[in-house]
């Protein structure tokens, strides 16, 4: 006995595992899962019986309590079918008979709400009063988007018509002049990840949101919601009109970051999509304003062998100038007509980029400067490119800090080298190297000379 009082006694329910495991399915008292009860005939007696005494809208409270008894019976006996209609016909009527908004909006809600309600009564619900946004005005308007929005809140088979009711309320909000809350309320949907959407229509929201960012000054938000946007998706045949909103968006935010070259680019994808000859005036522009790089130059030669740029003969001549290794003189022929442009004058910076236009004319004076002298006078060089000694330094000093040019410059005896002094080594190993070449070249020259006097002498 003293051994055994270590060991005690169970007694387990029949019906523990029933009572206490979550995951099971409800049971009968035979074991078998509960089946649907069919309520099509009472349900479709019911619709009938209700529609005759709907001539009356006294007879709305009627009608709805007999309407959810029989809903209630039909969600609880899984008669799903026969459920859906009876929360359509009850919305309808609660919509028809009504004094006012109010009451559909508490039918909708009452009918959303039930416990273990169906996500296709749900559904049809939504679906029902979702045209009754557009017919409304004011705050029945407003408050029937808020009311849809809290019920598809976070139903996934909702998630489509919860991003159009957003947007509904982003645009109610812009029109009301809060552009803040209206970007904000927009920002929440995270449209990019739904599946019910179409790529138009994810597209275009996204759209509205860069928009409205861009009118609210978060530039910062912009640029995250640009990279949003599928590229692959703006090139497929028939999104010409969402291609070339896009960039005309992205240049906005590149105008504010100060971004010449990706403003050339924006304008030059316009210009692909359209055939725009002003958006190839200001590629151009824009390139010429652009930091001098392989991109850029790239660019530039592109760009040069299209046809329609004979027909702009201002962005041809800016182009030649700036693929020519020669001394452009500023202010250029062409340069009042550049900068008259939309795209230059239209933004506050039209200051600023008149100022980096010249800084870009200088930086190629200079290179130019370094392809063809080792050392020069600083007055000298200041008298070639037209500039004063102060600024010629600043210029030289910068683009030696970004590594675009090789110079040194001796105050003292005011003397610019673009070239590095060579180290007797260095020397040396160029000429052994140079001489090795020669002798390779005598060799080669001398073994042909040989093979054409065998050929002949045979």
């Amino acid at each position: 006995l003293a051994a055994s009082s270590r060991y005690h006694l169970v007694v387990v329910h029949p019906n523990y595992a029933t009572h206490h495991n979550p995951l099971k399915m409800p049971e009968t008292d035979t074991g078998r899962l509960e089946d649907r009860i069919d309520l099509s005939e009472e349900t479709d007696a019911l619709i009938t019986e209700t529609t005759g005494m709907a001539s009356s809208p006294a007879n709305l409270p009627n009608i709805l309590n007999l309407l959810y008894a029989l809903e209630k019976k039909t969600r609880v006996g899984n008669d799903t079918p026969s459920l859906v209609k009876i929360c359509e016909h009850s919305l309808k009527l609660a919509r028809q008979l009504g004094d006012n908004l109010d009451v559909a909006i508490e039918c909708l809600t009452t009918l959303c709400t039930r416990r273990s309600q169906k996500s296709k009564a749900i559904a049809i619900l939504v679906q029902t009063a979702m045209p009754w946004t557009e017919a409304e005005t004011g705050d029945d308007k407003l408050k029937l988007i808020e009311t849809l929005r809290n019920i598809t809140d976070g139903k996934i088979y909702l998630e489509a018509g919860r991003a159009r009711l957003t947007r509904m309320l982003a645009t109610i909000k812009e029109e009301a002049g809060l552009i803040g809350e209206a970007a904000d309320v927009l920002q929440e949907v995270h449209v990019e990840t739904y599946g019910a959407l179409s790529k138009r229509e994810k597209v275009e929201f996204l759209l509205e949101q860069i928009r409205l960012t861009l009118l609210k000054k978060d530039f910062v938000r912009a640029a995250i919601v640009s990279n949003k946007i599928n590229q692959k998706a703006l090139s497929e045949e028939g999104m010409e009109e969402h291609r070339v909103q896009f960039f005309t968006l992205m240049t906005e935010y590149h105008q504010h970051e100060k971004d010449a070259y990706n403003l050339a680019m924006d304008y030059h994808s316009i210009y692909r999509t359209n055939n725009d000859l002003e958006a190839l005036k200001a590629t151009v522009l824009f390139l010429a304003l652009s930091p001098y790089g392989m991109e850029q130059q790239d660019m530039l030669h592109r760009i040069e062998t299209d046809t329609n740029l004979d027909k702009i003969e201002a962005s041809r001549s800016i182009i030649k100038l700036l693929l020519k290794s020669e001394i452009i003189n500023y202010p250029t022929a062409h340069q009042g007509e550049l900068e008259s442009l939309e795209a230059f004058s239209k933004s506050d910076l039209s200051a600023h980029w008149h100022e980096v236009f010249h800084t870009r004319i200088i930086q190629h004076n200079v290179r130019v400067a370094a392809k063809y002298y080792t050392r020069i006078h600083g007055k000298r060089l200041a008298e070639l490119l037209r500039l004063d000694p102060v600024r010629l330094e600043k210029e030289v000093s910068s683009m030696v800090s970004d590594g675009s040019v090789y110079a040194k410059i001796d105050r003292p005896n005011d003397i610019i080298r673009f070239a590095a002094t060579k180290s007797p080594e260095s020397v040396l190993t160029e000429w052994g190297n140079d001489l090795s070449e020669l002798l390779s070249l005598v060799d080669s020259t001398t073994h042909l000379i040989h093979k054409e006097v065998m050929t002949h002498s045979a």
